[in-house]
């Protein structure tokens, strides 16, 4: 029996979830509405960097890994954050 989840499916599907996070990135969404509320990509944005900073404060490595993460988040928005999850190898 073969496993679902086979290095090329794993590599195919965060190549996916990138492509799908820059395309996010380059539109012209600001992430709030014409009344200056949060719009849905807002909210997705501000739930997904908050995990990531909840995760990066909880992990047990120096100061300036967590400083170079933690940048990252916040000058990448969506990206960054998926970036973090998938490469930062946290335990």
């Amino acid at each position: 029996m073969t496993k679902f989840l086979t290095r090329s499916n794993l590599n195919l599907f965060a190549l996916s979830l990138l492509s799908v996070a820059t395309s996010v990135l380059f539109t012209s969404c600001s992430g709030r509405t014409n009344t200056g509320g949060l719009s849905i990509a807002g909210v997705a944005y501000l739930l997904l960097a908050v995990f990531a900073f909840l995760s990066l404060i909880k992990q047990d490595w120096s100061g300036t890994k967590k400083i170079i993460w933690g940048l990252i988040i916040w000058f990448f928005p969506f990206g960054g954050s998926i970036i973090y999850f998938l490469f930062s190898g946290r335990n």
